[in-house]
């Protein structure tokens, strides 16, 4: 009777998710098979084919790999900074964090549009402190597009992090200590081990939320375009819907494939086995 009581309470979200997302899913990748009444790989093997094509996945692949990398080195040290302090300082230190996700993305991309143009804050500093006499060429390429892409999704993986971190007994690193490990040395055999679940899902989050983001990429990206901008732009603006189609099924693919290596990687490092 308890398990048809609990079926019953998850039916309202089990159809929300089915009718909203798993059957339009569906329909999207089955509508890239068949083309006009038959059914066809024509769409896959024109997009692998075209090298303008591979050239925006590849550059895909790229911002969203080193956006990743970038928030890991950067997200791994304050997380583990912020979950030895108090539970008052931590709190001030978390909200700090995810500060950013509370400001819209369209602000946060028009402020890095100040900071990096040709006569921004940047390269108006460096010019008046002489580093440059040319200003740099940061907007509008695949590099302003990671900077506000770890500007966006850094809060994500701290946040996972701290909360893997703060349940780390501190005594283990004592304990490593004691039988004559150096600090350095406990940190990478105790805590690192230890931090890879989260680790594991704050990299998730942060990938595919970089192939995924639309906003940032069409602001700070100009006229570079990635797999999100490509598809908006077949979809709204040459109304090819099944290529547009291709492209999301792509996507869904790569996210999938991401997730699958991820998992596996988590359980290879698991320290548990």
């Amino acid at each position: 009777m308890k398990k048809t009581y609990y079926y019953l309470l998850l039916l309202p979200g089990f159809l929300f998710l089915c009718v909203f997302m798993l059957i339009p899913i569906v329909l999207t990748i089955g509508s890239t098979f068949f083309q006009e009444g038959r059914f066809t790989f024509e769409g896959y093997l024109h997009f692998f084919k075209d090298p303008y094509f591979l050239k925006i996945l590849g550059t895909t692949l790229e911002v969203s790999i080193v956006t990743t990398l970038i928030c890991i080195a950067v997200g791994f040290p304050v997380a583990y900074y912020i979950s030895k302090q108090s539970m008052k300082k931590k709190g001030v230190l978390l909200a700090l964090a995810i500060f950013p996700l509370l400001t819209s993305s369209v602000v946060r991309s028009f402020s890095w549009m100040i900071i990096l143009g040709k006569k921004g804050l940047l390269n108006n500093t460096l010019a008046a402190i002489g580093l440059i006499k040319e200003p740099l060429d940061i907007l509008y390429t695949p590099a302003a597009m990671m900077i506000g892409l770890i500007h966006l999704f850094l809060p994500l993986i701290i946040i996972t992090l701290v909360g893997v971190m703060e349940n780390i007994d501190p005594d283990l690193i004592k304990a490593a200590e004691s039988l004559g490990a150096p600090r350095f040395t406990a940190f990478r055999k105790v805590i690192v081990p230890l931090s890879i679940p989260g680790l594991i899902i704050g990299s998730i989050l942060v990938f595919v939320g970089s192939l995924t983001a639309y906003t940032t990429p069409a602001l700070l990206g100009g006229k570079q375009r990635v797999i999100s901008t490509f598809l908006y732009q077949n979809a709204i603006t040459l109304n090819d819907w099944y290529l547009a189609s291709v492209i999301a099924t792509i996507m869904i693919a790569i996210t999938f494939i991401i997730i699958g290596i991820m998992n596996k990687l988590a359980n290879k490092f698991n320290p548990k086995e």
